[in-house]
């Protein structure tokens, strides 16, 4: 075997030897911007938080709680951003991969999804009142392959153009597939079951679903294209700041205008039947469960989780105002030399397995009395206590968890090139 080059075998030398130091364990904090650790550590317990407290109030109602004002909707986008940035920088970050590299890239990312969609149908099987986000994930993954190799410019136009379409797409399909027969929903989440009804399956992830893939393409693009932005550099967090924020602000105040001063909420109640029906809330917490039919104004609102333009604006908004916010954060830390986002990055870099743990805990409790003393709030912050210590542990000793030793293993494996023969 003869070397390709000398820059070339400096690199093989020193991935080889990270692979034999770091063997189940993370990249060192300088290794990886701990910024964006720590905001995948705050979706983590935004999620949790929906997941445990009540979103909406038990009257008639159903007025909004502060958790469904707060998390509902923006954890879990926050949750598909940050996936499309750890695939930017895991892909050349500003100088995109090409060639033999970047399918190597793809072939781990499609193994790395492969054991995500496993443990996520793994978890469908659970008695929990949870929608599980990992098989969408997991074909999220999937379906950003193609766009990997793209520059900034490009997945900025290409994330403009799905923002737009997408949602319309969507509204135009998803009542051909719910009076289908059989109607292609779940109902429940995707479990290994499922896979004998591939037609079911497959229209429930796209376009039925909690979490449809078709829509939510456009977290991983903008995702994408942050992560290609020079992360490093001082302006980029203030940018994502200033720029999130208008978009978020934009995007609700629009929808406000549209829904409130243009008539599009009463025309709305109209069609639902229903004098009585608590749309003003729905519109505020989660639209996720309502047949968003027979009005094209469904498509004005920027409700959490019905995947309008301007929900996936407002939240992807969001989103890119907490990656910012976190990237000025890591960035404080290491000026002061005091890591105090440890237990949230150490949470952020363990997810998967920190989420398939909580989602276990909330089946152990699903539909059984609290122990004596035990409150709601008790149940969540029992939870996080244990993910910010056990994070801040695994990050401190720079230790991988099992499913993410797993994913990554995957994901090598996938990536491997046989060196050739000349």
């Amino acid at each position: 075997m003869t070397p390709r080059g000398t820059a070339s075998s400096a690199r093989t030398a020193r991935g080889r030897a990270g692979s034999r130091t770091g063997a189940g364990k993370t990249g060192s904090p300088g290794a990886r911007l701990s910024g964006i650790d720590a905001a995948r550590g705050l979706a983590l317990l935004g999620m949790m938080a929906t997941h445990v407290f009540p979103t909406f109030e038990s009257n008639a109602q159903l007025s909004p709680t502060w958790v469904g004002l707060v998390f509902s909707g923006r954890a879990s986008a926050l949750f598909a951003v940050l996936a499309g940035i750890g695939l930017a920088l895991s892909t050349g970050k500003q100088q995109p991969l090409q060639g033999p590299q970047l399918w190597a890239a793809r072939r781990g990312i499609a193994l790395r999804a492969l054991v995500i969609g496993a443990v996520g149908l793994s978890l469908g099987g659970l008695e929990v009142n949870i929608a599980i986000i990992l098989v969408h994930y997991a074909v999220l993954f999937l379906c950003v392959l193609p766009f990997l190799g793209l520059d900034v410019k490009h997945l900025l136009v290409l994330a403009a153009g799905w923002v737009l379409v997408s949602p319309a797409l969507a509204f135009l399909l998803r009542p051909w597939l719910l009076v289908a027969q059989p109607p292609l929903q779940l109902g429940h989440n995707p479990k290994w079951e499922d896979l004998s009804t591939p037609d079911v399956l497959l229209g429930d992830l796209f376009l039925t679903g909690y979490y449809p893939v078709l829509q939510w393409i456009t977290y991983l693009l903008i995702g994408l294209a942050i992560g290609r932005l020079a992360l490093t550099a001082a302006a980029v967090p203030v940018l994502l700041v200033a720029v999130g924020t208008a978009v978020a602000v934009l995007a609700k105040w629009f929808s406000v205008v549209m829904m409130e001063d243009w008539g599009g909420r009463a025309a709305l109640q109209e069609t639902l039947l229903d004098p009585s029906y608590p749309l003003e809330s729905l519109l505020q917490v989660n639209l996720a469960g309502v047949d968003q039919t027979g009005s094209a104004w469904w498509l004005a609102s920027s409700a959490p989780h019905s995947g309008t333009t301007l929900d996936l604006l407002h939240t992807s908004g969001v989103a890119a105002v907490v990656v910012g916010v976190f990237l000025l954060l890591g960035r404080l830390v290491q000026r002061i030399g005091l890591d105090v986002l440890l237990p949230l990055r150490g949470a952020g870099a363990l997810t998967l397995s920190f989420y398939t743990a909580h989602l276990c805990v909330m089946a152990a409790l699903y539909g059984q009395p609290l122990p004596s003393g035990w409150t709601v709030e008790g149940v969540y912050w029992a939870q996080a206590v244990a993910i910010l210590v056990l994070g801040g542990i695994f990050a401190a000793l720079a230790w991988r968890g099992p499913l993410e030793w797993v994913a990554h293993a995957a994901n090598q494996l996938g990536r491997y090139q046989p060196a050739r023969i000349r």
